[in-house]
């Protein structure tokens, strides 16, 4: 077997995911079996998996455009079921695809219709800046195109990635199966996770030291775990760090709809590189998703990467990467597409899709405050709000037992701590050390996806549970 496939570790369905999984199947059989009736699953951002419904007009369209002609748009009573603007959208979508229907393959770029809607999107966006159809790839979500640029960056077990600590675990995970080398470098927490130029500087010179050929730099904005939203500047300060040391930039974006905060904005890697005069001058690739922001369509498996800067020998190998896997799946292009342009204002659909939307950013929102203030309040917790994307990430103070036990375990107090939570609440975390964190620092990450009474609920079990725990490891 792949020994770096064995060594491969994906922490958001790790072993606190797997016991759960366990304590739900114990549950049918046995209700009484723990003091709760079910699992609350904090986990991972899955949003419709914990009670988000699904947006009304895009399924409409995707309806449609799945039905074969005769039972679909063509039908004589299709007005009676789907809003005219629905059917008008599928016949769009489906004359993209030259009659094949959604059940064949796309180019492998993706469809090209929808291309050009993306293109349209990211130029509207970013105020303007151009962008070409033919520099996009239609992904099945963000990781696919992750794993794609990955794969071109690591060419031999000395090259390596500089990775955000804490950071998703879908990089550690995919360095480790291509054998590549990770290179952490360090948010600080104290100061609401922003990485300083001198960390940056710090962790390149040391990796180079070691031996390492550090090919691309990941950029997660807004941040997961972490939840903070960049300024201007700051992401500019990260391209002009990229373009001095000939380094690919990874920009991960696909939270840039989940801004809480009024104060701060999404501004994408691309516009800060327009507006340093820089776009172009160096390698960049950024992500969207429908998994997240406000549609959370994550079984769609629908997203899209945008090439900047690239020598077009080294992106049609990029092409050749892609087309072997022939295409994204359809659905995905499709609701990709829906994400990026939906019913025009004075459409029937126009007012309904908008406060459909608002619903549920607004509960978001809400949800967001509420779980940083309710962590906050729990003596031993401290936790940075989330300015964006989906997650807290509370640092928590440990028992020395509580440690010690860990280590006899052979486990970190992480796991040991989510595990116990897990057991005595039925809330499902992820244990903070599968993001990576400041050596001695402790705690978890949590959605606050379950809706608003589920979370107000868990805030409540986070505070008894930690009380508990401490009583035990005092």
């Amino acid at each position: 077997m792949n020994q770096n496939m064995r060594n491969m570790e994906y922490a958001v369905r790790g072993k606190v995911v797997i016991t759960a999984d366990s304590i739900t199947s114990s549950l049918k059989t046995n209700p009484s079996a723990y003091p709760f009736s079910k699992i609350i699953y904090t986990n991972i951002g899955n949003p419709h998996s914990v009670g988000q419904k699904p947006l009304t007009w895009p399924r409409q369209v995707m309806a449609l455009v799945d039905l074969p002609d005769d039972v679909g748009v063509d039908n004589p009573n299709v007005s009676k079921l789907f809003p005219q603007d629905a059917v008008e959208r599928a016949k769009e979508l489906k004359s993209y695809m030259g009659g094949c229907g959604t059940g064949a393959y796309s180019h492998s770029q993706g469809i090209r219709g929808i291309r050009e809607e993306v293109a349209e999107f990211i130029e509207k966006r970013d105020g303007g800046i151009k962008c070409n159809p033919d520099d996009l790839f239609l992904t099945n979500g963000a990781s696919t195109g992750i794993g794609h640029i990955l794969t071109a960056c690591i060419s031999g077990p000395s090259d390596g990635v500089m990775i955000p600590i804490p950071q998703y675990p879908i990089y550690s995970a995919s360095l480790a199966l291509l054998g590549g080398k990770q290179v952490g470098y360090y948010l600080d927490e104290n100061k609401e996770w922003s990485a300083s130029i001198e960390e940056l500087e710090r962790s390149l010179k040391e990796a180079k030291k070691n031996g390492v050929n550090v090919r691309a730099f990941v950029l997660i904005n807004p941040g997961n775990p972490t939840g903070q939203v960049l300024s201007s500047s700051a992401i500019s300060s990260v391209i002009k760090f990229c373009s001095k040391h000939s380094l690919i930039l990874l920009a991960d974006e696909v939270y840039q709809e989940n801004v809480y905060d009024p104060n701060k904005t999404f501004i994408s890697c691309k516009k800060a590189a327009t507006e340093a005069g820089m776009l172009g001058k160096f390698e960049m690739v950024s992500f969207h998703s429908t998994s997240k922001g406000i549609f959370g369509e994550c079984g769609r498996r629908g997203g899209y990467m945008e090439l900047t800067g690239f020598d077009p020998d080294v992106q049609a190998q990029i092409y050749k990467l892609a087309s072997s896997g022939l295409c994204s799946g359809i659905p995905g292009q499709v609701m990709t597409s829906l994400m990026v342009k939906g019913p025009k204002p004075g459409d029937v659909s126009y007012d309904s899709h908008e406060n459909e939307k608002k619903t549920i950013f607004d509960s978001l929102k809400r949800r967001a405050v509420m779980v940083s203030e309710g962590l906050n309040s729990i003596e031993g917790f401290e936790c940075n709000a989330a300015e964006g994307s989906m997650y807290l990430f509370p640092k928590v103070d440990m028992p020395e037992k509580a440690i010690q036990e860990a280590k006899k375990q052979g486990t970190n107090v992480d796991t040991l701590y989510s595990l116990s939570l897990l057991e005595a609440t039925g809330i499902c975390v992820v244990p903070a050390a599968g993001f990576g964190q400041e050596p001695g620092r402790a705690g978890f990450r949590t959605t606050f996806l379950p809706q608003e009474e589920e979370m107000k609920q868990a805030v409540e079990l986070f505070k008894s549970h930690h009380e508990q725990f401490l009583e035990k490891y005092k």
